[in-house]
C-alpha cells in the first residue's frame, strides 16, 4: 500500500523527498561546519595559548592602576618592579605541590655601562700633515628627538705615543699617553681630558702634572654639561685615525636562578661567548683581576659574576660632522697639548667641515668587555608610567624633569654630577627615577665611619654574553609582554605618527625616565644580590625582599584544555592560600591586546598590552556559540521539513477521508503516513549521504565522511519527527469533514477591485495556511538576526587580543554559512506552502481562468500572495529577532545595535527576494492549467 501510494503520487513523494534531502543534508553540513569551526578555533587557541609560564606571582605593589581598572598588563611591566618578595617566600614556593619550575627575577637597578663608539675618520685626514686635529660635532637621535652631544677631538701625530700603565702606583692613573718628540716628552691628552680648568700649578706651587694631582676639572654645572664630556683622543700613525665618542648605557641588573631560568626559557642556549652563570655562584672577595698593579698590591673587592646581553636593548644612533682644525705649526702641537692651556687652545680653534659620519650606538655596546666598563658606584630604580583614560585611548602623563641630585652619587647632593649620563635623559620624563648612592669605602671588606655596617662597592666579573633573541620562541598570538627578556616596542597608531617614526617601531632608548623601559640586560645570581644592595649608603626594602616576581610553570600542563586549566587553578589556589599578601595571576592563555597611547609631541603609538585569560574566555565562548548554532540549525531544518510534511498531508485531505469512510482506523492511517515518511526519508537519506560526503570534502569540513554517514539516520529522524504532528492531525479529522472541501465561514461581503486586493483576501481567507508559511520564514529571519547578534557578541567577547582576532577570522565562514542556509531553508518552506496551497486551490484558479482571467493576471495573483506572505513572515521575524536580542544581549552588543538592525533589514529584503524568485516555478505551472478538465473532475 505504501509503495503503491508513493508510485501513484510520484510528484508529491518527490517533493517531500527533496525537502527531506535538503533539510537532512543542510543540517549535517551546517553542524559539520560548526564542528569544523570549533575544532579549528580550539586547535588554534590550544596551539597558541602557551607562553613561557602559567602563573605569575608579584608583590601587591606590582599591580598598576591600569591593570586594576582594565585588567591589562603594561608591556615589560617587570622592569618597573624592584623587590617585594623575600627569598624565603621564594624557597617555600618551590615546594608547593604541582609546580614544575619556579623562576624568580630580582630586579636590582639600572647601572651604567660606559664605553665609547669608534668611528673611522681616516678619510678626512690631511695626508701631508705630520700632526693634525679633527673635531666631531655630533648629535644622538632616539625616537623622534635628537640631542646635541659634546664635541669630541682626535689628535693624530707621526711621533710615537707610549701608553704608560706602569705609573698607576705613582700617579693613580693608568693608560697615560706620553708623546716623545725631538724637544721632549709630553702628556698630550691628560691636560685636555682631566684639567679643563687651565690651572698651571699644583697646591704646593709645583707645575701641574699627572704625578702632582689626580685632576683639576671644575664641577660640571649639570649632568648634561657638554664641556665636561668633551674628550681628546691621541693617536700615533699616518693615514689612519679613529674618533672615540663616549657612550654609556643604563642596563637593568637582575638576579636569577640559573638552573630555573634555563629550564623555563632555555637561557643556556643563548650564550654567545664565555659561559652561563652557575648554580650557587656568588661574589668572591680577592684581588681585583683587572687592577694593573702588581698582584700583591692590588685592591681587594667583591667580584660579582654577571652575564651581559650581546647587543643593546635600547635604540639610538649618532650622526655628526667632521671638521679639520687649523692648528698651526704641527711641530708645536705636542707642547700646546701637553700644557694646562690645552683645553682652551683646542676648543678655540677654527675648523673646516670635511665630511659627515654616522653609527648605531649598539656598536659601542658590543665593545663593552671589561670590568672598567661597568660603573657600580650608583644605580637607579624607576617607577611605573601613569595614564589618563580618554575615549580615544590612554594618555601617558608627563613628569617634570628629574631632580638634579638624582644624577649625583652622594646623599647630600654636594658631589660632582656623574659624567656618563646619556643625553636622552634630558628628554621627556614619564617615570620617577630614584638614585641609590653607594658607600664611600673601598679596599676594605667592611665599611666603617658613616657607612659602618655596610659593604664596599663591588666590581663585576663578566663571565659571558647572551643573545635574548635566541630564547625559546612562543607563538606571536600569545607572545605576551609578560615575557622577561622581550624588549618592548610600539608602532605609530596613525599615519602622521608612522611618518614621524619613519615607518620604524618606537623602541626603548637610554632615557631612564622614558616611556619604554628596556628589560633585564645584565644578569647575576640570587647569591649576588647583597653585593649590590648592601653597598648602598642607605638601606632599602630590597635588602629584605629583593625578588620582584616569580614565574611558575605548572607540571602536566599542555595547553588550555580542562585538565590543564584545573591543574593551573589548583596550584594558583595553593599559592594564594600560602601567600595571601602576594598577587597570584594565572597567565596561561594570555594574549597581546593592542592599546593606543598618546605621548608628547602629538605622537600616538599602538603597543601590545597583555590581556590575561584570553584563551579560556575564547574556549567558553566557542562552546556556547557552537551549542546555540547547533540548536538554531536543528530548529530551522526541522520546521522546514514540518512545513513540507504538513502541506503534503493537507493535500491528501480527501484521500484520507475516503480511507476513513471505507473502514480504515486512525492508527492505520497514522502508520500509512509515517510509513511513507520512513521510505521517503530512507531514500533521501541515502542520496543525502553521498551528497553530504561530496560537499564536505569540497568544503574541507571536519570528519566529512563520518558526518555523511549520519545523514541517513538524521533524515529518518527528521522525517518522522516532522511527520508526527501532521499525521496525528490527519487522524483527528472525521471522515465527513475530510471528504468535504474546506470552506471558510461566510462574512460580510466586500468588493475586490484589484489583483493585489484578491491576493490579500486569499491570504486572509486561509489564515492557518498563511500563518504556516509565514512561520518558517519568520523563524529564519529571526534566526538570522539572533545569529548575527551572537556572532557579534562572540567577536566582542574574544576580539581585541591578537589571539582573539585570529579566532574571529577563523569563525566567520561557519557563521555566515549558517546564516545563509537558515534563510534559504525558511524561504524554501514558505514557497513549499504556497505551492501546496496552489495545488489545493487548483479548481478556484481554473474558475478564474475560465471566466476570462489571463495567464499574466494569475501570475500576478500568485506573485502578490507570495510577496504578502514574505512580508508578513520576514517583518515578524525581524521584530522577534530584535526583541530577543534586546532582551538577552543587553550590554554585550554595545555599539553593534545599528549593525544588527541593518542586518535584520537585509534579512527582510533577502527573504522577500528569495521567495519571489522561487515563485517562478509555481507561476510557470499556471500555464499548464486546463480549466475544462479540472472543472469536470470537480
Amino acid at each position: 500500500m505504501i509503495l503503491s501510494q508513493l508510485r501513484r503520487r510520484r510528484g508529491r513523494a518527490l517533493a517531500l523527498a527533496v525537502a527531506v534531502l535538503v533539510a537532512a543534508t543542510s543540517f549535517t553540513l551546517l553542524t559539520s561546519a560548526v564542528a569544523t569551526s570549533k575544532a579549528q578555533t580550539t586547535g588554534l587557541v590550544r596551539r597558541n595559548a602557551r607562553s613561557a609560564y602559567d602563573i605569575l606571582v608579584r608583590p601587591p605593589a606590582g599591580q598598576t592602576a591600569v591593570e586594576r581598572h582594565r585588567g591589562l598588563v603594561q608591556p615589560n611591566f617587570l622592569s618597573g618592579v624592584f623587590g617585594g618578595i623575600t627569598l624565603d617566600e621564594y624557597r617555600r614556593m618551590k615546594d608547593v605541590p604541582g609546580i614544575d619550575v619556579a623562576a624568580p627575577v630580582a630586579n636590582i637597578g639600572y647601572l651604567m655601562v660606559a664605553t665609547h663608539l669608534d668611528i673611522d675618520v681616516s678619510g678626512f685626514l690631511d695626508s701631508g700633515a705630520s700632526g693634525q686635529l679633527l673635531r666631531i660635532r655630533s648629535t644622538v637621535t632616539a625616537g623622534l628627538r635628537s640631542y646635541p652631544s659634546a664635541d669630541q677631538y682626535v689628535y693624530l701625530t707621526r711621533n710615537p705615543i707610549a701608553i704608560r700603565d706602569d705609573l698607576m702606583e705613582e700617579t693613580g692613573w693608568s693608560g697615560l699617553e706620553q708623546e716623545t718628540t725631538p724637544d721632549g716628552q709630553y702628556w698630550v691628552c691628560w691636560y685636555f681630558n682631566e684639567d679643563k680648568s687651565g690651572v698651571k700649578k699644583s697646591v704646593d706651587g709645583s707645575p701641574l702634572t699627572p704625578k702632582a694631582e689626580p685632576a683639576y676639572n671644575p664641577v660640571p654645572r649639570s649632568a648634561f654639561d657638554r664641556k665636561a664630556r668633551s674628550r681628546l683622543s691621541c693617536q700615533s700613525g699616518q693615514g689612519k685615525a679613529t674618533a672615540q665618542i663616549p657612550a654609556s648605557f643604563p642596563v637593568l641588573v637582575s638576579a636569577i636562578d640559573p638552573v630555573a631560568e634555563n629550564r623555563l626559557v632555555g637561557l643556556g642556549d643563548t650564550v654567545t661567548s664565555g659561559r652561563m652563570l652557575k648554580a650557587g655562584e656568588r661574589p668572591v672577595w680577592g684581588p681585583d683581576p683587572f687592577d694593573p698593579a702588581p698582584v700583591a698590591k692590588r685592591q681587594h673587592d667583591y667580584q660579582v659574576p654577571v652575564m651581559l646581553s650581546s647587543h643593546a636593548l635600547t635604540s639610538g644612533s649618532v650622526r655628526g660632522t667632521v671638521e679639520r682644525l687649523d692648528a698651526g705649526d704641527p711641530a708645536r702641537l705636542p707642547a700646546k697639548l701637553g700644557s694646562p692651556a690645552a683645553h682652551a687652545f683646542v676648543t678655540g680653534l677654527r675648523g673646516k667641515q670635511v665630511g659627515k659620519v654616522s653609527a648605531d650606538l649598539d656598536k659601542a655596546f658590543r665593545s663593552a668587555k671589561r670590568a672598567v666598563n661597568f660603573d657600580t658606584g650608583g644605580y637607579w630604580t624607576v617607577g611605573p608610567v601613569t595614564y589618563r583614560s580618554t575615549p580615544h585611548g590612554l594618555v601617558a602623563r608627563i613628569r617634570p624633569a628629574q631632580p638634579p641630585k638624582v644624577w649625583q652619587n652622594n646623599v647630600d647632593g654636594t658631589s660632582a654630577y656623574l659624567a656618563d649620563i646619556p643625553e636622552e635623559n634630558a628628554g621627556p620624563q614619564y617615570r620617577p627615577v630614584t638614585s641609590h648612592p653607594s658607600t664611600n669605602c673601598g679596599a676594605t671588606r667592611y665599611c666603617t665611619g658613616v657607612d659602618a655596617g655596610r659593604e664596599p662597592i663591588p666590581t663585576l666579573n663578566l663571565v659571558g654574553r647572551y643573545d635574548p633573541t635566541r630564547l625559546h620562541g612562543f607563538s606571536a598570538l600569545s607572545d605576551v609582554p609578560l615575557e622577561t627578556y622581550r624588549s618592548p616596542q610600539a608602532i605609530g597608531a596613525d599615519a602622521a605618527s608612522r611618518a614621524a617614526l619613519g615607518g620604524r617601531p618606537l623602541r626603548p632608548d637610554r632615557n631612564l625616565g622614558g616611556y619604554l623601559s628596556p628589560p633585564p640586560t645584565l644578569l647575576t645570581t640570587l647569591d649576588s644580590i647583597a653585593a649590590f644592595t648592601k653597598s648602598r649608603h642607605t638601606p632599602t626594602a630590597q635588602e629584605k625582599a629583593p625578588v620582584s616576581a616569580v614565574r611558575i610553570r605548572v607540571a602536566g600542563v599542555t595547553g588550555v584544555d580542562a585538565a590543564s586549566r584545573a591543574r593551573v587553578d589548583a596550584v594558583a589556589a595553593r599559592l594564594q592560600g600560602a601567600f595571601p599578601k602576594l598577587r597570584v595571576d594565572v597567565t596561561v592563555g594570555s594574549s597581546p591586546q593592542p592599546q593606543t597611547v598618546a605621548l608628547s609631541s602629538g605622537l600616538n603609538i599602538r603597543e601590545n598590552w597583555t590581556a590575561k585569560g584570553v584563551a579560556v574566555r575564547i574556549l567558553r565562548a566557542v562552546d556556547t556559540k557552537s551549542a546555540v548554532l547547533f540548536g538554531l540549525v536543528l530548529v530551522v531544518c526541522a520546521l522546514s521539513l514540518t512545513q513540507a510534511t504538513l502541506a503534503s498531508v493537507r493535500s491528501r485531505r480527501t484521500e484520507i477521508g475516503t480511507l476513513r469512510c471505507t473502514g480504515w482506523s486512525a492508527a492505520e492511517v497514522l502508520r500509512l503516513i509515517l510509513g511513507e515518511l520512513v521510505v521517503v526519508g530512507a531514500c533521501a537519506g541515502a542520496l543525502g549521504s553521498l551528497l553530504a560526503y561530496g560537499l564536505g570534502a569540497l568544503l574541507g569540513l571536519h570528519q566529512s565522511a563520518v558526518k555523511a554517514v549520519l545523514v541517513l539516520p538524521v533524515a529518518l529522524l527528521l522525517a518522522l519527527a516532522a511527520g508526527l504532528l501532521p499525521a496525528w492531525r490527519a487522524t483527528r479529522i472525521s471522515p465527513l469533514d475530510a471528504v468535504t472541501p474546506p470552506v471558510t465561514a461566510v462574512r460580510r461581503s466586500a468588493a475586490v477591485r484589484s489583483v493585489p486586493g484578491l491576493a490579500a483576501r486569499n491570504l486572509l481567507r486561509m489564515r492557518g495556511r498563511t500563518l504556516l508559511g509565514a512561520a518558517g520564514l519568520a523563524l529564519a529571519v529571526a534566526a538570522f538576526t539572533v545569529l548575527l547578534s551572537l556572532t557579534l557578541a562572540f567577536r566582542g567577547e574574544v576580539a581585541g587580543s591578537l589571539l582573539g582576532n585570529a579566532v574571529v577570522a577563523r569563525a566567520r565562514t561557519a557563521d555566515y554559512l549558517s546564516v545563509a542556509l537558515t534563510l534559504l531553508l525558511g524561504a524554501a518552506g514558505a514557497v513549499d506552502v504556497l505551492v501546496m496551497s496552489q495545488r489545493e486551490r487548483a479548481t478556484d484558479l481554473a474558475v478564474l481562468r475560465a471566466s476570462g482571467w489571463t495567464k499574466r493576471e494569475l501570475a500576478r495573483l500568485t506573485l502578490y500572495e507570495g510577496l504578502g506572505l514574505a512580508l508578513l513572515g520576514s517583518v515578524t521575524g525581524a521584530l522577534i529577532g530584535l526583541a530577543t536580542v534586546l532582551t538577552i544581549a543587553q550590554g554585550v552588543l554595545e555599539g553593534h545595535l545599528p549593525a544588527v538592525a541593518g542586518a535584520a533589514l537585509v534579512a527582510v529584503l533577502a527573504s522577500i527576494g528569495l521567495v519571489c524568485a522561487a515563485l517562478a516555478v509555481p507561476i510557470r505551472s499556471l500555464n499548464r492549467i486546463a480549466p475544462s478538465q479540472l472543472l469536470a473532475a470537480d
